[in-house]
Formats: C-alpha cells, structure tokens, sequence
C-alpha cells in the first residue's frame, strides 16, 4: 500500500472508531513506539529513540487529558498518577540513555492494553445482551418443539 493509502486508510479508521477502540489503538501506538524506542537504544542511536520516546510520550499525555474526572474522580487520580509514573520513566530512559526505565514503562503499558482487552470483552457481551433483549423474538411453541428432533 503506497503511503497516502495507508494515511487515508488509517484516518478513516479513527474516524470511525468508538472511543473504547481510540483508547485502544493509543496503547497500541504506545507500545509500537516504544519498542521501536528500546532497539533505537540498545542500538545507541540516541536521536531516533528520542524521537520514538517523544511519541510515547505524546501519547501518554493525550491519554492523561483525556480522563473524566466528572465521571470517575478516583478512577480517574489513580490513572494520572499511572500516566505521570509512566512518563516519568520516559523521561528518564530518554535522558539517561537507559533501557531499563523504558522496559518498566513499557510493562505498566502491556499490562494496561491487556487490561483494556479485557474489559472490551466484557463490555461487548454486555451489549450483546442487552440487544439480545429488545429483540422481538417469538416464544417457541408447541408446533415449534415438535418439528424439532434429535436424530442419532
């Protein structure tokens, strides 16, 4: 896929996303920057993971911004002190040129998004659920049970 393919594609994929599947590509995002941060590192190409950790970063404080306290006051302080932990320890691993604050970050991050998934799926059975129960289904029936049978 040539580039302006892949940009227009990936705009109309988050323009189409529900906010949960946002939340979930801005992990995804994180976690790819940083990897691609560690091997800069370990690789001592100190521009490039200054590049890739800036990008984390960015992303870990559009995820800071993003919180509803209004919704959630203690939900909410708990993940913005995650979030300042987690971009402390960019800080560091970008300052120092170190890899092992940069792991500790991303660790907090794999553990978040697998979190995330979880509760993704526990949200999309619920919905499933509650769909399943405005649908207008009739009831079985006699006639119903009787053309039904069990062959061996």
């Amino acid at each position: 896929m040539n580039p302006q393919g892949a940009q227009n594609y990936l705009r109309t994929k988050v323009f189409t996303a529900t906010p949960e599947q946002l939340q979930l590509m801005l992990y995804d995002g994180a976690l790819r920057f940083g990897e691609q941060a560690r091997v800069a590192l370990e690789q001592k190409n100190f521009e490039q993971s200054y590049n890739m950790i800036s990008r984390v970063q960015k992303i870990i404080t559009e995820m800071h911004s993003s919180l509803k306290p209004a919704a959630a006051p203690e939900l909410c302080q708990k993940m913005a002190a995650l979030y300042n932990y987690i971009y402390r320890k960019l800080l560091e691993a970008n300052l120092e040129h170190t890899i092992a604050p940069l792991d500790e970050a991303l660790g907090i991050l794999r553990y978040q998004r697998e979190t995330w998934m979880m509760l993704l799926e526990q949200l999309g059975k619920t919905k499933a659920a509650a769909a399943a129960t405005t649908l207008d289904m009739p009831a079985p029936d006699a006639r119903m049970e009787a053309s039904i049978r069990i062959s061996a």
